[in-house]
Parts: C-alpha cells; structure tokens; sequence
C-alpha cells in the first residue's frame, strides 16, 4: 500500500497539476508588448500586454493564468490584458515560454 502524506495526522490530498494552456501558433511577425502604465489610475503601476493574437476566450483563459503566476488582480479590456502592479519582467518571461515574442516597452 502507498504511504499516504499526512501533517499533523492530516491526510493530504496530492495536488492534481493545473491543465496546459492550449498553445496557439502566433502570427509570424506578431510582436506581443509588456507595458506598465499609470494614467487614469490615481498613480497605481499596471502592467498591459498589448497585441495578442488570440479570440476572447483564450485572452481571459491566458489573462487567469497570468494573474495567478503575478499574484494580482486584473482584467481583460479591449483586446488587451492588465495585471495590477509591476510585472513586466515577470510576464515577459512567461509569455516567452508560451511562445509568443514577448518585449518589454517602454522605460
């Protein structure tokens, strides 16, 4: 019989691993911009990400992921996705790793 993991006499549950985001081909040319931007936001940093190739489902489906991976809130607004805070370093990365061409814009 396998060995159950416990704490404190607490059987734990494993852990099933969160399901792959469906991997979409970006458009060949299609550069993918991680800003951060302040206006209109009573001087809160928010990091957008301009110039995904992807339908409406898939950009929610990706903005989820992506403000579980930052640890911040967000949304999606026409066509482009905001995390809550600076993350831009942090989503360039990611976004690299999904396979889109990722840059950091601006300053």
């Amino acid at each position: 019989m396998k060995p159950r993991a416990t704490y404190r006499g607490v059987v734990l549950r494993e852990r099933a691993h969160p399901p792959a985001a469906p991997r979409t081909a970006p458009a060949p040319g299609a550069r993918v911009r991680v800003a951060r931007e302040v206006a209109g936001r009573g001087g809160k940093a928010v990091s957008v990400i301009r110039g995904l190739p992807l339908g409406a489902p898939q950009l929610a489906e990706l903005a989820t992921r992506l403000k579980k991976l930052c640890g911040a809130g967000g949304a999606v607004k026409d066509g482009t996705i905001e995390i809550q805070g600076e993350h831009r370093d942090r989503l360039v990365v990611e976004l690299c790793r999904l396979g889109f061409d990722a840059v950091r814009a601006g300053g």
